[in-house]
């Protein structure tokens, strides 16, 4: 794996998380190269990189061409790709393609990326290790060996893409009829989202809790971790809201701690990574679920709390130096939340509300409030990607008052043109469980009422407001 000085960092992605990275890029000194598909030529990230260049008309396709990506990086004498999240981010092709081409690769090794990438071999390995696993079996290529599983194990069942991740992939199986239906549908589907028809079976954990831990490992052996995150409010099994830390047990923490560290090992890992584990509500016994070969969406909490710079560290890493931070300095101070603000529309389904503009963009701000996001006043919410606006990271001396604080916040934020999911957000503030603490996988589904947000007198006199605002400069623009 090639490493070294660098002094020029291509990020292979976009939007909110290409203009974290361009941030941390330029602190440590360093060169930020954006690259964009043109449905982003008016992307904010592209301005605040030091150089742009385009790699091709899109959608989506061009981000995800290696061969583009590295094309980009020489053309612009970039020594090192970051991948980000999504896109590229998990294809060892990449790490590959960037060794074979001298450029150093800000993540994991490819053969680590490729053997923890596939759910099936993944489990093997922790199988080594000796780590909780939930009963489950290897890639499925008939039907006998499907029923077989489910006749010792029962319903309901977990059908799972060996190549999934971020939430894709997945199907809850409640009897046998359905099994065989659902079989050759879901092989398709792991075909046509990534490219391998492998799929495999596990036994359904009932409203789990999802925690997650964050490790940094260097290539001198040394691997710490950066606490926990729960990451269990969640819609298609995708993440909505994320805490951090858990609250478990100390005990409990300590062995999921230890089980993480030890996955790091067996895997020959380096980098950033995330070992995700189901928790049973009510016992606190958990089970291993995947790694996630990358920066995380929620990295924002950790970095709260524990006020490490992640992608710098990752940076370093790739560089080569011994990781310096001792275990014994990570203190998980007070509560941390991030919602992701998405424009979409909760009570249609999470319906996306792409090609809107947005008329008026006003963020909070404060003690404990932190913005990832690239949406400004005017700018077309693309519909050619993903919904997410802005990410916003809430801390607090504890729970009580980080629910306050979030709350404040959501008020204080005004976005004018799509709908979004700050509605949805402060319904959930005000929920008793959620203030309570007590939440699962299941929290949205035995909780509806919380789809049922009215559009108070307040709000629509604080829209009402907006709109002769808006009427004002487009009428007068001297008003101003």
């Amino acid at each position: 794996m090639t490493t070294g000085k660098i002094k020029k960092v291509l990020i292979a992605n976009r939007g909110e998380v290409a203009l974290r990275i361009i941030r941390t890029v330029r602190e440590l000194g360093l060169t930020a190269v954006a690259i964009y598909e043109k449905p982003d030529r008016e992307a904010y990230f592209i301005r605040s990189a030091d150089e742009a260049i385009m790699i091709g008309d899109g959608p989506r396709k061009d981000y995800l061409d290696i061969d583009r990506v590295i094309w980009a990086a020489r053309k612009t004498n970039a020594d090192a790709i970051h991948p980000g999240y999504g896109f590229l981010s998990e294809n060892p092709d990449l790490s590959v393609a960037c060794e074979e081409a001298g450029i150093i690769f800000i993540g994991p090794p490819p053969e680590a990326m490729r053997d923890l990438g596939n759910k099936v071999t993944a489990r093997k390995i922790m199988e080594r290790a000796n780590i909780p696993l939930i009963p489950g079996t290897d890639n499925l290529w008939g039907t006998n060996e499907a029923i077989a599983f489910s006749r010792k194990y029962g319903y309901p069942l977990m059908l799972k893409a060996s190549s999934g991740g971020g939430g894709r992939g997945i199907r809850k199986v409640l009897d046998e009829t359905e099994l065989l239906t659902q079989l050759p549908l879901a092989r398709s589907e792991a075909l046509s989202a990534f490219n391998d028809d492998g799929i495999y079976l596990e036994k359904c954990i009932e409203a789990p809790r999802h925690v997650e831990i964050q490790i940094l490992a260097d290539c001198h052996g040394n691997i710490i971790h950066l606490g926990s995150r729960d990451c269990s409010i969640q819609r298609r099994h995708q993440k909505l809201l994320e805490i951090a830390p858990a609250e478990l047990p100390g005990e409990v923490l300590k062995s999921m701690y230890e089980n993480a560290i030890r996955v790091v090992k067996e895997a020959n890992y380096t980098n950033a990574g995330t070992v995700e584990f189901l928790v049973d509500s009510r016992t606190n016994e958990f089970w291993f679920m995947e790694v996630n070969t990358r920066l995380q969406v929620e990295h924002t909490i950790t970095e709260a709390l524990t006020l490490i710079d992640i992608v710098r560290e990752q940076i370093r890493i790739a560089e080569g130096h011994v990781l310096d931070i001792p275990q014994e300095r990570i203190n998980m101070v007070g509560k941390a939340i991030q919602v992701r603000i998405n424009a979409e529309d909760p009570q249609n389904n999470f319906m996306p509300e792409g090609g809107k503009i947005v008329e008026v963009y006003q963020s909070p701000g404060g003690p404990g409030v932190r913005l990832d996001g690239g949406v400004y006043q005017g700018f077309r919410i693309p519909t050619e990607y993903d919904s997410l606006m802005v990410k916003m990271t809430i801390r607090g001396y504890n729970w009580e008052q980080t629910i306050q604080r979030l709350k404040r916040a959501l008020n204080d934020f005004l976005i004018v043109g799509p709908k979004t999911t700050i509605p949805f957000y402060l319904a959930i503030c005000d929920e008793p469980d959620f203030k309570a603490g007590k939440f699962d996988t299941g929290y949205l589904d035995t909780h509806p009422e919380i789809f049922n947000y009215p559009e108070t007198e307040r709000e629509i006199a604080k829209l009402a407001g907006v709109i002769a605002e808006i009427h004002v400069r487009k009428t007068n623009p001297y008003a101003y």
